[in-house]
């Protein structure tokens, strides 16, 4: 089976679903790889690196989906791509197929595909290997963003995160105690802000208080408690995830005003339909607009400002994956790798996860059931 790398098409996507180093590994375990012209470029990778990995460089991405059996993607096929996906190809990308669009997920079942969402591969502990790498880095750029969009010339209140002598920090609420609330929080504490972090798991937010030695102020997320902190609030970030399904709306519009003007909001929820019911998604070339006299910053693919270190960083999670595929029949792969096939959505055109036939009114079939057959 060739393995597929395509040029990302969505907008403002920098990354690629491979670096050189992870096609030079392919290559010696005996694999063969194609990379679409240009598909590393925004990313600092070359097509000259590629081809010296052992990868082929081919011209369009019409002719690197008619070769390839494994498309390797960052993010799930555009409308642009549709007429290139080929009859039961497997696709690998952060699907989000909940929130897709209906066409989407209507053509790869007409073309019996297979789709593997990184977002649900989970392994035995119920740790999301591949979104956790994501997740660690939209974290980490927390205190990047929130100190720029509190800027005066960014639309901000003027306020230094972290202080000065005499002047007190940023106050930074945190919605949800996961991967990327726990690294936003290091983050956010390490650029010297106060943190406050809400999440309705006790036993998670006692775990939380240890591991920061009570450096943050932690609640438990209720409807006391959220807009008490809402009252004081410079930042609140979304960080809520239900994996495979919608973010529900823990903050509705009512809840908005009670921040005060020029505050911000940064949804990282947003990619599987935010957290804020003003939420929206943008784009990297137009991240921000305001609701309410409030800053919103609702990007999908926030990784994607340090294309070249996410990039690295997704390879090293899911090479493992990608050498597995190609390595054996499917069938066996999904059958003796659980970690994996809990992020098969779809198998051969029927859905196998359970939230995204719910969201779109879909007949569910257990991968188990279809393997046995």
């Amino acid at each position: 089976m060739i393995i597929g790398i395509p040029r990302e098409r969505a907008a403002d996507e920098n990354r690629v679903g491979l670096a050189p180093a992870g096609v030079h590994s392919l290559v010696e375990q005996g694999h063969q790889v194609a990379v679409e012209r240009a598909a590393g470029v925004a990313s600092g990778f070359t097509d000259d690196q590629y081809a010296e990995a052992g990868a082929q460089v081919v011209y369009s991405g019409d002719e690197l989906y008619g070769r390839a059996g494994l498309i390797v993607k960052v993010l799930p096929p555009t409308p642009r791509e549709f007429d290139f996906i080929q009859p039961r190809q497997i696709i690998m990308a952060a699907m989000h197929l909940a929130v897709s669009e209906p066409d989407l997920l209507n053509l790869l079942i007409d073309r019996q595909c297979t789709a593997i969402d990184y977002v649900t591969i989970q392994d035995e502990k119920g740790d999301l290997p591949v979104l956790r790498t994501m997740s660690q880095i939209a974290g980490r750029m927390v205190p990047q963003l929130a100190a720029r969009y509190l800027q005066s010339d960014h639309g901000g209140m003027g306020i230094l995160l972290g202080g000065a002598p005499a002047v007190p920090p940023a106050e930074v609420v945190i919605l949800g105690g996961g991967v990327v609330g726990r690294n936003a929080a290091r983050a956010c504490l390490g650029a010297g802000a106060r943190v406050t972090l809400l999440d309705k798991d006790y036993e998670r937010i006692r775990r939380l208080d240890w591991a920061f030695m009570g450096q943050m102020t932690t609640f438990i997320a209720n409807e006391y408690t959220l807009p008490k902190v809402l009252g004081y609030a410079d930042v609140v970030i979304g960080a809520v995830l239900i994996p495979g399904a919608r973010t529900p709306h823990l903050v509705t519009r009512e809840m908005i005003r009670l921040l005060r003007d020029r505050s911000l909001i940064l949804d990282i929820s947003i990619d599987q339909g935010g957290c804020f019911e003003t939420s929206r998604p943008t784009r990297l070339s137009d991240p921000t607009y305001v609701v309410d006299r409030i800053t919103h910053f609702c990007v999908p693919n926030l990784p994607s400002l340090v294309a070249r270190s996410a990039t690295y960083a997704l390879g090293n999670i899911t090479l493992p994956f990608v050498s597995a595929l190609v390595g054996s029949e499917e069938v066996d792969v999904f059958r003796s790798n659980p970690t994996l096939s809990r992020g098969v959505n779809l198998y051969r055109g029927h859905v196998t996860h359970m939230q995204i036939a719910a969201a779109h009114e879909r007949e569910y079939m257990p991968l188990e059931k279809l393997l046995a057959e």
